[in-house]
């Protein structure tokens, strides 16, 4: 059976009270209830604090917003995998919208990434959506096809099933507007369909494999967006950085 996944996506937001305090109440008011996995994807400085608040081998977890696809080296800036691994991290984001937009990493850098990824055994989370003028034209299905089919190229089966994946409409990010529940819904079977060509001969891939949503995901619309039978749970963005809207998405999970 598929992880249902409540993932908190704070960006470039928060300060070091702030994020020891919201985990601790997450974790004070979800511990022993409920059976989601709960990620918490802060600033990169605040992995290594932020990894004492959170049990060992528990349903929650911490991940990197970005990774580079090399292992070391003069790249002033850069993360690699293996030092998110250090300071206890294992997820990654991948391929969100605002590095594919504002940073410039395509198709073939974002692929590196998911391996390298991969190879330091964190799990990616691979982000995927389309333009308002793709979805305008009715090039959803195509865009992200490519996005899924080029990110998972050359994978074993194996491989790919320690990926999750988050479909994130661009046009419904920090927006307020939301895909309905049913348009939502058609994307990720389609998602589901698309990984289930690519591994044929395994399908417990994509009958395994987590499929989020993002996109202004709020507690006034977390249940219905979460009741659809191809989405398994969401990335959350702003809603995240509210311990109280946050633990209401989580709680949304069961009803």
């Amino acid at each position: 059976m598929r992880k249902t996944i409540i993932a908190g996506n704070w960006k470039m937001n928060g300060r070091y009270d702030m994020a020891i305090d919201l985990v601790s109440a997450v974790k004070e008011a979800t511990s022993g209830k409920g059976v989601c996995d709960i990620l918490f994807f802060p600033p990169a400085l605040y992995l290594k604090s932020l990894s004492y608040e959170i049990p060992f081998m528990s349903r929650y977890g911490l991940g990197g917003q970005n990774l580079s696809d090399k292992d070391d080296g003069a790249y002033t800036g850069e993360i690699s995998g293996e030092m998110l691994k250090d300071v206890d991290c294992s997820y990654v984001l991948i391929g969100h919208s605002e590095r594919r937009q504002l940073y410039g990493e395509d198709n073939a850098l974002i692929q590196k990434k998911v391996r390298k990824a991969i190879g330091c055994g964190l799990r990616p989370l691979l982000c995927v959506g389309e333009s308002l003028e793709q979805y305008e034209a009715e090039e959803t299905l195509s865009h992200i096809s490519k996005q899924v089919q080029s990110a998972l190229e050359g994978m074993t089966a194996d491989e790919a099933s320690m990926c999750i994946i988050a479909y994130e409409p661009i046009w419904a990010i920090g927006t307020g507007k939301t895909s309905s529940p049913e348009n939502a819904e058609s994307v990720h079977s389609a998602i589901r369909s698309i990984i289930n060509d690519l591994y044929s001969d395994a399908p417990s891939v994509a009958e395994n494999i987590s499929i989020l949503y993002g996109g202004s995901v709020k507690p006034a619309n977390a249940a219905e967006l979460l009741a659809q039978p191809n989405i398994d749970g969401a990335l959350v963005g702003g809603a995240s950085l509210k311990a109280e809207d946050f633990i209401a998405i989580i709680n949304a999970t069961e009803e």
